[in-house]
């Protein structure tokens, strides 16, 4: 248990993130981690916390485009495994695979490069955000699709009150976050 001088991981991150009204569109408050990557030990931090709660190592991390790639280079990198990327569509080279899915604020469609996951490899699919779910669903889809099982998920920050926890737990019971709000 931190003592009154220490803080957790938790209250940092809190501390670093900005509320930005009516982003990016108006009604939404949009929750800004941006701050956070300006402290390296922080988002080195972050990681750590995330790899603490992890109840087995995974075969890759799987990492959502764009903010999901910065705490999760650093989750593959501290695991010493492959990194995955899930971009918006139009972003990736080779052949992929696609899923499109809702937003509390529209649709998108991500893709994977076929072929990347080894069938059978347990991922962890890592976002800078829980929303609705829907990114992180779709994330999951195109892991499946490729051969892989979701050994968990990782989130930053965690926005309990559009559920999107409840979308993504029939993957798995492994869904983590720093912090929510």
């Amino acid at each position: 248990m931190p003592t009154s001088t220490q803080t957790t991981v938790a209250e940092r991150l809190n501390a670093c993130i900005r509320d930005v009204p009516d982003f990016p569109q108006p009604g939404i408050l949009f929750k800004d981690i941006t701050p956070v990557f300006l402290d390296w030990q922080l988002c080195s931090d972050i990681a750590d916390e995330l790899i603490s709660r992890l109840a087995t190592k995974p075969d890759a991390v799987c990492v959502v485009e764009s903010r999901g790639f910065f705490i999760g280079m650093l989750l593959a990198n501290k695991l010493r495994i492959p990194l995955v990327p899930v971009r918006k569509k139009g972003k990736l080279p080779a052949e992929t695979r696609a899923f499109t899915y809702t937003l509390e604020y529209g649709t998108a469609t991500l893709e994977i490069h076929k072929g990347v996951i080894q069938k059978g490899w347990n991922v962890l699919i890592h976002d800078d955000v829980l929303a609705t779910g829907g990114t992180a669903v779709a994330a999951a889809e195109l892991v499946r699709e490729e051969g892989g099982t979701i050994a968990g998920f990782a989130f930053i920050v965690e926005l309990s009150f559009l559920h999107g926890k409840e979308k993504i737990a029939s993957y798995t019971s492994q869904i983590e976050s720093v912090i929510s709000y």
